[in-house]
């Protein structure tokens, strides 16, 4: 008898894994949930049926390196759940559903991944059920959104929510990428015309004052850009490695635990970045959980997939402790406040939600409120960075004209003088 592995959440949103036998896919995932609990992942082992090629309905396949094959974009699985959404709330099945995206979607990834999900479907299994044999391109978030609109028979309002949130995820990342756009390009061509200026222009200098000055001493700041040339032209592979041998220990260093929680701190407390961050982090945990909830996914379930999904390990930190609070009976206003990542109003804007139990409704709220002030940090920021960007490239390319010129004004009147 076939083999699964499988990961589940109980009642409470504890999570659990182990093995269980079963004939099918069907009867893994019904075994499972006659014992309480909630399949999120259901993968056979080597024993199970896709090692068996007389396993029914099921195909002996030859995949591509991942690196071969194209990868779903956030863009495309949200077209795709409007799309969906759509067709749903339209009134059409939604295995009929599927197998329409199924002829016009072109990812070979997303083709491949809506073909094995009808199938599941048709078999038998749960639309949320389906979705979770494929956590690469549907990820805790939507899965759960999923099983809470099974449960209250409103699949498609759900779908819609989901569309909904990705596009307004998808806009906010939008914008702030824009804005990076302008400072990255003039970064570039910064270090760019430096190199150059460094490599050829500079050397060329300092041979015309060789000639003309001999061992005359240079002033001070033409002598600092030759020796920065000098270093630039005859170390500059050295320098390279140096900085990208302290950069991949940067990163080593972030990918540990302690490290991930000391940089993550970092960044949300970077001059003029660091504001972004945590509005972003502020209302993207709103709007997860908002949204969760608004669909009827229980608040402890719901906190676990707001933490795994924060992007930040100190704001998933301080989740994790407002999860526990809530636990243990406590409201959720107070650990928000105690973690001290949450701004007041916030913590305010919660407490009073839970007071008037319209905290789904409070938690869109104050994602709608933060994602205009990303909105307006994001126009302020770029406003900022273009003069100081200009300035900079301005003090640069000026302190190299002047180092060069004053050696030049110096010459060309000892010249006259002696003329």
């Amino acid at each position: 008898m076939p083999r699964y592995k499988y990961a589940a959440m109980d009642s409470k949103g504890g999570e659990t894994s182990g093995e269980i036998d079963a004939e099918s896919q069907a009867k893994a995932v019904a075994a499972i949930r006659a014992r309480g609990l909630f399949p999120t992942k259901l993968t056979p082992t080597a024993a199970g049926p896709r090692a068996s090629s007389g396993a029914k309905g099921l195909k002996t396949e030859i995949r591509l390196p991942r690196f071969l094959r194209g990868r779903v974009r956030t863009k495309q699985l949200m077209v795709l759940t409007r799309q969906l959404a759509t067709l749903v709330d339209a009134g059409l099945p939604l295995l009929r559903g599927l197998r329409i995206l199924l002829r016009q979607e072109r990812n070979p990834t997303l083709r491949e991944a809506l073909s094995q999900i009808g199938e599941a479907v048709e078999s038998g299994s749960n639309f949320s059920e389906a979705l979770a044999q494929h956590p690469k391109i549907f990820d805790n978030l939507f899965v759960n959104m999923v099983r809470a609109g099974e449960a209250g028979g409103v699949q498609e309002v759900v779908l819609l929510r989901l569309a909904e949130f990705m596009e307004k995820g998808e806009r906010i990342k939008n914008r702030i990428r824009s804005a990076m756009v302008y400072p990255v390009v003039v970064l570039v061509a910064a270090v760019g015309i430096l190199s150059f200026l460094l490599t050829f222009v500079i050397p060329k200098f300092q041979e015309i004052f060789e000639d003309l000055l001999g061992d005359r001493g240079l002033p001070a700041i033409t002598q600092f850009v030759i020796d920065v040339s000098t270093i630039v032209k005859t170390k500059g592979l050295w320098v390279v490695g140096g900085i990208a041998l302290i950069w991949a220990g940067f990163v080593a260093f972030g990918r540990t635990r302690r490290g991930r929680l000391i940089v993550d701190g970092m960044k949300l407390k970077i001059p003029l970045f660091g504001g972004l961050m945590t509005k972003t982090s502020v209302a993207r945990f709103a709007r997860t959980l908002g949204t969760l909830m608004s669909s009827g996914v229980p608040v402890l379930q719901a906190l676990n997939i707001v933490r795994d999904t924060s992007g930040n390990s100190v704001v998933a930190k301080a989740i994790q402790d407002v999860h526990d609070s809530v636990k243990e009976g406590d409201a959720m206003a107070v650990p928000l406040e105690a973690c001290g990542v949450f701004p007041g109003m916030v913590v305010s804007m919660v407490d009073v939600g839970e007071e008037t139990g319209a905290l789904p409704d409070m938690l869109v709220k104050i994602a709608d409120t933060y994602e205009d002030e990303v909105d307006t940090a994001v126009e302020g920021l770029t406003s900022i960075i273009e003069p100081v960007m200009i300035v900079f490239l301005a003090v640069i390319i000026g302190t190299i004209v002047i180092a060069m010129f004053v050696p030049l004004i110096s010459i060309i009147g000892e010249l006259s003088g002696g003329a």
